[in-house]
């Protein structure tokens, strides 16, 4: 499926603000078998004094910008084209529980992708017992690592309610497990600890989900909205797997992929500081049409 994607994020502030370093990560890359970028521009309005695009240790494209004069508001623009691939993960070819272990200490380690990357707790996501004894129940019947993964997708989607009031993006997700409501971003978060108390390494995508309005209405511009679900490593044979938890379903073509990470500390759309008197407003569109 080939999507125009456009997302723009915008900050105005109460007097101007100066002194300002931002990191970006906003830009979809192109992943081998899972999407291609065919087209990709950010604009930042006004001109940074400085900018500087890299790939940082996770693979994710990253944007540095700097600027020094005072500004009443900055605008971040980022328009593509992506074709994304229906990816199937097949037939549930993943190691039983008890092996699965000895199969991740076996794998050499590949930067940002090495699963052992992905177990330890994380800045965004810290051990937790409730979670984790959660997790070990909901997971029983399942014999395999996919399996158990699955499991918890499905329970996570039966136990939580989606609830845009509920919490903020800093709320910690044992509260958000406590209230059992959140947004996209708590299911992931509290699917990755479940996942990695089970001995399943498992980080955050963000990206982008396409919607469709009710029947009958019309399509509203800017209406869609950033998403997150998880990706958890289900042995050598199946390697990584793109799980929706939000939605009590596998990643596929409707999934649009901007960053991947341990948690939500390393994808942050937006990271940075002004210097500045008074607050600041933010608001965000996102568009994403089939092409």
């Amino acid at each position: 499926m080939l999507y125009s994607v456009r997302l723009r994020i915008l900050y105005q502030y109460d007097s101007p603000a100066d002194v300002g370093r931002h990191l970006l990560r906003v830009t979809p890359p192109s992943i081998p078998g899972v999407q291609q970028v065919q087209e990709a521009r950010l604009t930042c309005r006004p001109l940074p004094a400085e900018q500087l695009t890299r790939r940082d240790f996770f693979g994710n494209i990253c944007t540095e910008i700097a600027y020094r004069d005072p500004l009443p508001s900055t605008e971040f623009l980022m328009e593509a084209k992506v074709e994304r691939l229906d990816v199937e993960p097949g037939l549930d070819v993943s190691p039983d529980r008890g092996k699965f272990l000895r199969e991740i200490a076996a794998q050499p380690s590949v930067l940002g992708e090495a699963p052992q990357t992905y177990l330890p707790a994380s800045p965004r996501v810290p051990v937790n017992a409730e979670i984790a004894a959660w997790a070990e129940e909901v997971a029983r019947p399942a014999d395999t690592a996919f399996g158990a993964a699955m499991a918890v997708t499905r329970a996570l989607h039966r136990d939580m309610t989606f609830d845009a009031t509920a919490t903020m993006v800093d709320t910690p997700l044992d509260e958000a497990f406590s209230l059992r409501r959140g947004v996209c971003q708590d299911f992931t978060h509290i699917q990755i600890c479940a996942l990695r108390s089970l001995g399943i390494p498992a980080g955050y995508v963000s990206g982008f989900l396409r919607t469709l309005p009710p029947e009958g209405q019309p399509r509203l511009e800017g209406a869609d909205a950033m998403h997150a679900w998880v990706r958890a490593w289900c042995g050598k044979d199946m390697g990584w797997v793109e799980f929706d938890p939000t939605n009590d379903m596998l990643a596929g073509s409707d999934h649009i992929v901007i960053a991947r990470g341990r948690d939500y500390f390393d994808v942050a759309p937006v990271k940075g500081s002004m210097r500045l008197a008074g607050g600041q407003r933010t608001s965000q569109g996102v568009d994403v049409v089939a092409a």
